[in-house]
């Protein structure tokens, strides 16, 4: 067998060939491992998310919340493995967004749904142990026979207590609004508790200047409301108040104990007697479809929801046609290449988009003033024109104000759109014959469409919902004095979600509820088959 030399060294100066196995030398300045800054601040970052999920955890705890604190819980878990151990770069990235879109989108989309099924409102806002407790709390009246509370008024900031002794017990009690009579260690000389760690104790001169708050300040005595409260009319001594009011835990009925008037839950969130006569404030129970059965049924309902629907069909309808064809005719306008001055027009045109769309109806709303308005006093010789009085009057004004606000954002995309398109295609056209109203509605305009048919849409839906305008402008007014709902007449759906939610003495949150849901769903359907119609349009290209 013939034998194979073995390579000698390699000759000075020059380096050995590399092999697979051998271990590449490390060099200075290479980095052995992720870098301590970034992770430490990812540490820290990782911290203070677990400290702030650790308080929500607890909050819910104390209010045994068990369905959210499995949620919170499970997240949070999910969160720390994402970013705590090393690799899923793309989850690392997804996962705000994701978090965004579950609390600010479903959880809202959610949250609506369930209250539209809910009889939530103005003396529905709480639970039933909740609202026994209030009852039970109010028409209260003082115990004849009841023993004096030797009392001295304390504060904590801007919190108020009484600070008392107990006339069986002789130990010292300390109470607020929100919490009963509880043992506390006290100074206490002649019989009356006058100081306690923690509190003030406030002089006559202070009660005087709070007497407001003194007197109307209640005390439970103990965690159970029958049990009645603590008042007092001179702050210095405080009495028992009891209610006029017994619940029976056992049958669930609430008994007026002056005229023996027995009250049973109705089952829809109210006490109710066998008079019809219900307690407020009542509880917040499920009602199935009932506010979306009133929507459709209940006449004083039904009919300002159809008016006002129309109307926001129509408000829409034209907010998009107006601003749509003055801005496309400003665009064809000065898309002229040979015109002087070009781009100091087109500025001036964008001028009303880069302002504040409540600011300017606040402006516009004094430009329409029947008396000192300037169209009345400057453009029409000191007219008395009810603009937003008048329902059709006011309906003008709206879509005039939405015209100037909105004709510049179609000036830019009309005009961008334009600019895109081919000057061949025109010259063509001239060269075949063509008038420039033919070239420009045979050729230009449908692949305008092209272009701006999505944002189109994107405005009507936008338009559908445009708060601003109405609410800063008319407020929705003029008032529709035949509707059992606070509407009026330059109303659009969401601002009569508004209202219904949150004016007037009857706030019902469940029917404004319901009624976003009708406008969502009636902008997706809306949505949904424009943009399939919109395909069409692509066969022009």
């Amino acid at each position: 067998m013939t034998q194979t030399a073995s390579p000698g060294p390699a000759p000075s100066g020059i380096d050995a060939p590399a092999t697979p196995d051998a271990p590449t030398p490390r060099r200075r300045g290479d980095r052995v491992g992720p870098s301590l800054g970034p992770f430490l601040l990812k540490l820290a970052l990782v911290g203070i998310f677990d400290a702030l999920v650790l308080l929500l955890l607890m909050l819910l705890l104390g209010k045994r919340d068990w369905a959210l604190f499995g949620v919170v819980l499970v997240a949070a878990i999910a969160i720390n493995v994402i970013y705590l151990r090393k690799g899923a770069l793309p989850a690392k990235y997804l996962t705000p967004g994701v978090v965004f879109l579950l609390i600010f989108q479903i959880f809202t989309l959610v949250y609506t749904c369930y209250v539209a099924f809910t009889n939530y409102s103005t003396g529905h806002v709480l639970t039933k142990p909740a609202a026994v407790q209030a009852l039970l709390s109010q028409n209260q009246t003082r115990v004849p026979d009841s023993p004096a509370y030797p009392l001295t008024v304390v504060s904590k900031g801007s919190e108020l207590g009484f600070l008392v002794v107990d006339p069986v017990s002789g130990k010292a009690q300390l109470g607020t609004s929100t919490q009963p009579l509880t043992e506390v260690p006290a100074d206490v000389k002649d019989g009356k508790a006058v100081s306690t760690e923690g509190w003030q104790s406030l002089s006559f001169a202070d009660i005087l200047a709070k007497q407001k708050d003194v007197f109307g300040l209640t005390v439970q005595r103990t965690e159970d409301a029958a049990d009645g409260t603590l008042r007092t009319q001179d702050g210095r001594t405080g009495y028992q108040f009891v209610s006029g009011l017994r619940y029976d835990e056992a049958a669930g009925t609430l008994t007026d104990t002056a005229q023996g008037t027995v009250y049973t839950d109705g089952g829809k969130g109210a006490f109710v007697s066998s008079t019809g006569e219900a307690l407020m404030p009542g509880w917040s129970v499920n009602v199935g479809t009932e506010n979306f059965t009133r929507a459709f049924t209940e006449e004083s309902i039904r009919g300002p929801l159809l008016k006002v629907t129309l109307w926001t069909f129509a408000f829409a309808l034209l907010s998009v046609a107006t601003t749509f064809g003055l801005g496309m005719f400003l665009a064809v306008v000065f898309n002229k290449k040979g015109m002087r001055g070009r781009k100091i027009y087109q500025a001036i045109m964008i001028l009303p988009y880069a302002f504040p769309a409540f600011l300017a109806a606040m402006v516009w709303a004094g430009m329409y003033s029947k008396s000192f308005g300037f169209f009345n006093r400057v453009l029409l010789g000191g007219a008395q024109i009810p603009w937003l009085e008048d329902p059709t009057l006011a309906k003008i004004a709206v879509l005039l104000l939405n015209l100037w606000l909105g004709f510049p954002y179609m000036f830019l995309v009309c005009l961008g759109a334009l600019q895109s398109i081919p000057d061949e295609l025109e010259e063509a056209a001239k060269t075949d014959g063509a008038t420039a109203w033919q070239a420009f509605r045979l050729i230009k305009f449908p692949l305008l469409l092209v272009s701006v048919a999505p944002l189109l849409i994107a405005s009507f839906a936008f338009n559908f919902n445009n708060f601003n305008v109405i609410y800063m402008l008319t407020g929705g007014g003029p008032r529709d004095m035949d509707a059992s709902i606070p509407v009026g007449e330059t109303d659009i759906l969401i601002s009569l979600v508004y209202k219904v939610a949150f004016t007037g003495q009857e706030r019902d949150y469940g029917l404004a509820s319901a009624f976003s849901i009708i406008i969502f769903v009636i902008v997706a359907i809306i949505s949904i088959v424009s943009f399939r119609r919109t395909k069409a349009l692509e066969e022009v290209n």
